[in-house]
């Protein structure tokens, strides 16, 4: 497994090892050790599963208690994977990073607590598969705006297309008025 720093602070692009043959392929999403020797010590609580449609935006959300860490990868299509950083005491603080993370790449993240987190599909349908450190909280859930113009992410949609949103997510806050960590 190849653990590679991305722009902000501890969160991990991680490249699996793929077995591959005619037959298909094996690859190891998840050892204790090799992750906690990379610095993430992550004790997992919930997986979850989504299954999406081209265009659907799922995010930015996060939990302000019970705050979770999230190893997610894609098992079918494609999705841009976008976070920002809400921790005041981060270096990398207010900037948001994405990538692409896709049934072809095998690529998968950690996304650490105190980030706000969301995705965009970008192929006809993908399947989103995520483990979670703590387990969900509704009341604790909140959204930043996909479309904050402070944060700019740049998402990697078509001109003229316009993301599909949940009426949670219309609801989204700004980057000014959502609660941060320390």
């Amino acid at each position: 497994m190849k653990f590679i720093e991305t722009p902000i602070r501890d969160v991990m692009l991680i490249e699996p090892q793929v077995f591959g043959d005619e037959r298909g392929f094996f690859m190891e999403t998840w050892q204790e050790p090799k992750f906690r020797a990379a610095g993430i010590d992550a004790t997992f609580v919930q997986d979850n599963q989504s299954r999406s449609t081209q265009w659907i935006l799922r995010g930015m959300h996060l939990q302000v208690e019970h705050t979770q860490g999230k190893l997610v990868r894609v098992t079918a299509g494609s999705v841009f994977d976008a976070m920002v950083d809400l921790r005041r005491g981060s270096p990398t603080f207010g900037k948001w990073w994405g990538t692409e993370l896709s049934e072809q790449n095998r690529r998968m993240l950690w996304v650490p607590p105190g980030l706000a987190h969301g995705i965009l599909i970008t192929s006809p349908s993908a399947d989103f598969l995520y483990k979670c450190t703590d387990v969900y909280s509704p009341a604790h859930e909140r959204t930043l705006a996909w479309d904050d113009p402070t944060v700019g992410i740049e998402w990697p949609l078509p001109a003229g297309v316009r993301p599909n949103l949940s009426a949670k997510d219309q609801q989204g806050r700004s980057f000014a008025d959502i609660e941060k960590f320390p």
